[in-house]
């Protein structure tokens, strides 16, 4: 493996207190291409993507009981950045790098399909710097 397991941004993920009216904001205020909703029932979240030249920006809303984003929302009434997502060639060799490396990966350490359907796995954000980190398969 090189010594750049990170590739591309792949996404900046903003939590919302509503999905519509942030999807508007979007739309109408800053003239962006805004997916339809799509529900994440597997994640707890519904999710739309925002189209820009260099990358995505995946705005979140929670979707059930037990949505993980639904705390978050709790402490950031009116939405914030959730995570940022990058990009990785192999999946499971990045996750064994980053472990061998002291990361802690949420969960079951097994990857879970993402909103574009493929393998994903967030790492702990005590270990980046207070920010979450979502790391996909490219």
């Amino acid at each position: 493996m090189s010594k750049n397991m990170i590739g591309r941004l792949n996404h900046v993920a903003i939590a919302v207190p509503n999905l519509t009216a942030a999807s508007e904001l979007y739309r109408q205020t800053l003239g962006a291409e805004v997916s339809e909703p799509v529900p994440q029932p597997a994640h707890g979240v519904t999710v739309v993507f925002v189209a820009l030249p260099n990358t995505k920006i995946e705005l979140l809303e929670p979707l059930g009981e037990k949505s993980p984003i639904a705390a978050f929302l709790e402490r950031n009434a009116t939405g914030g950045i959730h995570h940022i997502c990058y990009e990785v060639d192999n999946i499971i060799a990045a996750r064994d790098r980053l472990k061998a490396a002291g990361a802690r990966v949420l969960g079951d350490g097994e990857p879970k399909i993402g909103a574009h359907g493929k393998p994903v796995l967030f790492l702990h954000p005590k270990d980046f710097n207070g920010t979450l980190v979502e790391i996909e398969e490219a």
